[in-house]
């Protein structure tokens, strides 16, 4: 039996249950525990057990569904952030959950914008890896994607510069190649911006239509920044944090 904290007994459910459906665990379409089995589980009220139901619907990560139950809803609506990414490849090797995976558009050595070159430490005009992706699932495009990695890394991880998807992901290719583990995740969101053309076909969207911008870094066990990514995501789409 899961054991309580003091947390809120309703809110430990619901961090479980998004976890498994972060992690892939529970995929879309999956049934959800019954409120009888929730409360038989954790030992805690139907009541109870039925509010942490609701507040899964009302993060858009489950709906109810006539004849059936509560079922998992996420592939149009979760944008897996960068943390949980990373905390899946360390965990299971894997960065992406069943049914979504990455489309490489371009895997090159570029002049990153003045905000990456200044964390990476460049001079005006000098080169970084420049990696960009589409990730995708069942129902289209769930989110576009450009990392920047430092040059020092084409010569120790050269699948960095192979427009072609790397098992496990980047953060364990760099591991493998260098010894250095991505241990450390800072996640930046930004005000809703309109999407560019290039964002547009990215996304299967309208130039215009809102899109949720994101920043990340990924740093090693000495702070020092292995990757530097910028992603977007169609208006629609929720990113659930987690911690514990």
């Amino acid at each position: 039996m899961p054991e309580l904290d003091r947390t809120p007994p309703y809110l430990q459910v619901v961090q479980e249950l998004r976890r498994r459906i972060v992690d892939g665990e529970l995929a879309d379409g999956d049934r959800l525990p019954s409120v009888r089995q929730i409360a038989e589980e954790w030992q805690i009220a139907q009541a109870t057990a039925m509010k942490a139901l609701a507040a899964l619907r009302a993060d858009g990560l489950a709906e109810s569904v006539v004849g059936v139950g509560t079922v998992v809803r996420s592939r149009r609506t979760l944008h897996r952030s960068a943390a949980d990414r990373l905390d899946r490849a360390l965990r299971t090797g894997k960065i992406y959950p069943e049914g979504e995976y990455a489309v490489i558009k371009a895997a090159e050595m570029a002049t990153p914008p003045t905000w990456v070159a200044d964390l990476l430490g460049l001079d005006e005009g000098a080169q970084a890896i420049r990696r960009q992706r589409v990730t995708r699932n069942e129902d289209g495009p769930v989110s576009a994607s450009i990392s920047w990695f430092s040059a020092d890394l084409a010569d120790t991880v050269p699948a960095l510069l192979v427009p072609e998807r790397i098992p496990g992901g980047t953060p364990s290719a760099i591991e493998a190649g260098t010894g250095r583990r991505a241990e450390n995740s800072v996640e930046e969101a930004s005000a809703v911006f309109r999407a560019n053309a290039d964002q547009a076909e990215d996304l299967g969207i309208a130039v215009g239509d809102p899109v949720y911008v994101g920043r990340n870094i990924y740093s090693d066990t000495n702070g020092e920044i292995l990757e530097i990514g910028e992603s977007i995501a169609p208006e629609g789409r929720w990113k659930i944090h987690r911690t514990g």
